[in-house]
């Protein structure tokens, strides 16, 4: 194989990983951004739990009551 196409081949293969390269990045930066969102939503329903827990009386009215199937 002469050394012209054997360059012409390298080039495409090179082009080919840096598009594959550059498809994973913009699936990584949409896997954090999904992350971020998922990291708030967990933080913000803590809180929401926390509260309903400090806002009720005494124990929560089904932290004792058996389930259905015993």
């Amino acid at each position: 194989m002469p050394d012209h196409d054997r360059l012409i081949e390298i080039e495409i293969k090179l082009t080919q990983q840096e598009d594959l390269v550059h498809e994973l990045n913009r699936q990584v930066y949409a896997q954090q951004r999904q992350i971020a969102e998922l990291r708030a939503l967990c933080t913000s329903l803590a809180k929401r739990l926390g509260q309903m827990a400090a806002d009720s009386d005494g124990p929560e009215p089904y932290a004792e009551e058996r389930p259905p199937h015993y």
